[in-house]
């Protein structure tokens, strides 16, 4: 069965630079990173959980959208995107209550929830337009949200940071695509804009990024932080639910410093440590391997967008190389044009490499 798209979602897509939801990351993503994303064109968030106290919040909301109107007026001609705040449903959640209707108070246009999705709270949302995007790492967790009304999914695959899940990006796309219209995101190891394309050639809406946000400039981890992961590999990241009872992607390298043996954390006894998971022991996805240097937002997105570019351009050449039998669902427009003020070329068989695209905050 076919479903009709969901308007809402090339809506959002529209007032984007690139088609981009940056994960909300613990600890990392305070309002410098967010704000940052967003100002490039990509949708930043962060967990409600990170402004602490809890009073904070309210601080943030009004200040980040504040910073976030003026800089649209300031610049009409730039796709400013809209930021998001991710909710943990769940009963340890003591402050939900709390947090969540702040985001009702404050209209955020997007909330991110994980845990337990629940039908009351996204009526909540769509009471004043907002959408309701729900983190899944499989395809009942994907059924049981949809039951309770989410407008959306952000598909969290084998590979991405954080708490992931098992399954191909590929899998887990294909078959949450059968059951969802609305937007879907999809995580798991993306780092570039060429994966970005890939991402949305599988049948996603948009990229759900986190790891490589970790190495820029604005995010809220520390020196050490950002060189392990400028250091390590894919191979290294170890998936354990040892930390926090769920399973979870983190730095090997951060695990063995700690005085653990990645190996061998089955038969250690968790409630002998005095360590805390993101704070002491740091997440990342397996495209750690791909990120060599620490950027600013603006131009890592801007490094993105050509990527993408040249990626939908390499696509479009191999696409009109093949028996016509085999294009005729391929139109001319698979894949979607790079979006306003960002960097394209000539497709053709003859093409050079493009340029550096122009960054898209200038």
């Amino acid at each position: 069965m076919t479903l009709e798209p969901d308007p809402r979602t090339s809506a959002l897509a529209q007032r984007l630079a690139l088609p981009i939801i940056c994960a909300p990351m613990f600890i990392v993503s305070y309002p410098a990173l967010v704000l940052a994303q967003c100002k490039a064109g990509v949708v930043g968030s962060f967990p409600a959980l990170n402004a602490r106290p809890k009073e904070l919040l309210e601080e943030w909301l009004v200040d980040m959208g504040s910073e976030l109107d003026q800089y649209r007026r300031a610049h009409p001609e730039r796709r400013v995107a809209p930021f998001a705040v991710n909710q943990i449903v769940h009963p340890t959640n003591d402050r939900l209550a709390h947090d969540f209707a702040l985001c009702v108070k404050h209209r955020v246009e997007i909330v991110i929830t994980s845990g337990l999705p629940a039908a009351e709270l996204v009526q909540e949302v769509h009471a004043y337009g907002g959408l309701v995007i729900h983190a899944v790492t499989n395809l009942r967790h994907a059924e049981r949200a949809l039951r309770e009304g989410v407008d959306g999914l952000s598909l969290v695959a084998v590979g991405a940071g954080g708490h992931a899940g098992t399954l191909s990006p590929f899998a887990l796309v294909s078959e949450a695509r059968r059951l969802c219209a609305g937007p879907l995101a999809l995580a798991g190891a993306i780092s570039d804009g060429a994966q970005v394309l890939a991402a949305l050639a599988a049948g996603a809406d948009f990229a759900y990024v986190g790891t490589r946000f970790i190495a820029t400039t604005e995010a809220n981890a520390t020196q050490e932080y950002k060189r392990m992961v400028l250091a390590s590999s894919g191979g290294e990241i170890v998936y354990t639910p040892f930390f926090t009872g769920l399973p979870g992607n983190y730095l090997g390298r951060r695990i063995a410093e700690l005085g653990l043996d990645p190996a061998q954390l089955g038969q250690t006894d968790r409630t002998r440590l005095n360590v805390k998971a993101w704070k002491d022991v740091w997440t990342a996805g397996h495209g750690v391997g791909a990120i060599t240097d620490l950027p600013s937002v603006a131009e890592l997105v801007g490094r993105m967008a050509a990527d993408y570019a040249r990626a939908a351009g390499r696509v479009a050449v191999l696409a009109r190389g093949l028996p016509a039998a085999h294009t005729v669902a391929a139109p001319e427009d698979a894949f979607p044009p790079p979006r306003e003020g960002v960097a394209s070329h000539d497709a053709g068989p003859q093409s050079q490499p493009a340029p550096s695209a122009p960054n898209p905050c200038t």
